[in-house]
């Protein structure tokens, strides 16, 4: 089901509930309905108690004033005689309406009730109807009562679906009959119809508001909703380069900050997107150079006689593997970095202790040219970080390889490492030439690569320093590079890192 009919669900449910008032006032009308029978039945007891000690002169004129003053017919039945009525006198206490004869807002009264009757499910009383003859078999709760001398009650319907309660009492003493109480309760159909007219004003209301709510919800939630998934389908199925996410400027919500959130992750991945295309265009414009240079001088060898010439084209093949091996090693370490970082556990890693150890195996492995390394240590767990201490470390030994490789013969690196507020600071220094401002940006860029003077082409593949700026910032860092401020020739690399909490 989609968003917008599970809203329309919701409000729908509430006004199930509220509609349930219904079955609560067919309850309420049976409740009243057992009030006035109750009241009905002590009527006909204080009735026939006073009918039972009056001389009979007296009964016709009593029943009249009773009925006058409840409201009720008043009938007193004996022997065979015809009844003495309350009625007698032509002045009915209440008149059973012909529903032919009313305006047509009573018929659709009518109607309402009918289908909530049988909606809830309530029991249909008999029809009510004054018999041809008045007699007593006419009446069943008055053949009960003479026979057993309790008070019975019975409810019938009016023609005007109006309830019309009986009650019967067995009478003696002055006058032995029994006594039947008959009253239209036209006033509780009435108060049940003012509550359920009231009732079904408060459901249309709420009909109404709750469709709105709906609507208003539908518009605000669901539609942005839909635009999203959308904008979302188009990038999955790639068909435009440019696909733009709705930003949702003034949407404050969550749903602005997912549209938000949509629209920079769309930009990231095409960013993505395009520096791996870039990446594989750089990659094969890189190979091709080795390759040919390989293929040309393999083609060559099996052309050449000359066994000094072959030593010079085997020397040529050697280097070229060497390049390519050293540029695919690069680029495997280059393509798997960020997958690598955002996988890895960070640890507690001392940066002083780290890159002590990487000085001490570089200069076990030998320098050239006589080229030194000097690290000014900092206090032990001064330079302490969280961060992947392999992946830093690599990052550190690429920048000490970089300023090997453009260092004078007997030239100096110094390195250093310290605390700096809430950083950790990694400084590289070289004695080269230095960067120049044009430069500063894009030898960070992959296979960007400025050779120092004098070198073979083919000794670097120009991934060394984009690597080591993929893992600073996959810690949240920066690198950067300027001249040296100690009035010196040369570079100076600085890496600043979040530093761990003391």
């Amino acid at each position: 089901m989609s968003l917008t009919g599970r809203i329309l669900a919701v409000n729908i449910f509430a006004l199930i509930v509220l509609a349930g008032g219904f079955f609560y006032l067919d309850s309420y009308r049976v409740q009243l309905l057992e009030e006035r029978t109750g009241e009905i039945s002590t009527e006909a007891q204080l009735a026939a108690t006073a009918a039972a000690a009056i001389p009979s002169d007296q009964l016709t004129p009593l029943l009249e004033k009773l009925g006058e003053a409840s409201g009720y017919r008043f009938r007193l039945y004996q022997d065979h005689r015809a009844p003495a009525d309350s009625w007698s006198n032509g002045k009915p206490s209440y008149v059973l309406r012909d529903p032919n004869d009313e305006p047509w807002r009573r018929h659709a009264a009518r109607f309402m009730d009918r289908v909530i009757d049988h909606v809830v499910g309530a029991e249909v009383p008999d029809p009510f109807v004054e018999p041809p003859v008045d007699r007593l078999a006419a009446w069943p709760e008055a053949i009960t009562a003479a026979r057993t001398g309790a008070v019975q009650t019975a409810i019938r319907r009016a023609p005007a679906r109006t309830p019309v309660i009986s009650a019967a009492m067995r009478v003696g003493g002055l006058n032995p009959g029994v006594l039947l109480l008959t009253s239209d309760q036209r006033d509780v159909i009435h108060t049940v119809r003012a509550e359920r007219f009231w009732l079904g004003l408060v459901l249309l209301a709420t009909t109404a508001l709750s469709i709105a709510l709906s609507l208003f919800l539908a518009r605000t939630i669901a539609r942005p909703l839909r635009r999203l998934a959308l904008a979302a389908h188009r990038v999955r199925l790639g068909r435009s380069r440019e696909v733009q996410v709705p930003r949702l400027p003034s949407r404050r919500d969550e749903i602005g900050t997912l549209a938000r959130a949509l629209s920079d992750m769309s930009q990231a991945l095409r960013q993505r997107i395009d520096a791996t295309e870039a990446f594989a265009a750089d990659v094969a414009h890189e190979m091709k150079n080795p390759l040919a240079s390989l293929r040309s001088a393999i083609d060559s060898l099996e052309l050449v006689k000359d066994p000094d010439l072959r030593e010079k084209l085997l020397v040529v093949i050697r280097d070229d593997v060497r390049r390519l091996d050293r540029l695919i090693t690069d680029v495997s370490e280059a393509s798997r970095m960020d997958a690598e970082l955002s996988r890895a556990r960070f640890e507690s890693v001392d940066m002083g202790h780290m890159i002590e150890q990487l000085v001490e195996a570089r200069e076990a492995r030998g320098l050239p040219n006589g080229i030194r390394l000097a690290f000014g240590r900092p206090h032990r767990g001064s330079a302490v970080l969280f961060g992947d201490g392999q992946r830093l470390a690599r990052a550190i030994e690429n920048l000490i390889d970089n300023a090997v490789s453009f260092s004078p013969p007997g030239g100096l690196v110094q390195i250093t490492a310290m605390r700096d507020g809430q950083q950790v600071v990694v400084r590289v220094e070289d004695d080269g030439p230095g960067v120049p401002p044009g430069e500063r940006q894009a030898i960070f860029n992959r296979f960007h690569s400025i050779r120092p003077e004098g070198e073979a082409f083919g000794r670097h593949s120009g991934l060394g320093l984009a690597i080591a700026k993929a893992i600073v910032e996959g810690h949240t860092g920066t690198i950067s590079v300027t001249d040296r401020d100690d009035d010196n020739q040369g570079a100076r690399f600085t890496i600043r890192l979040p530093a761990a909490e003391k």
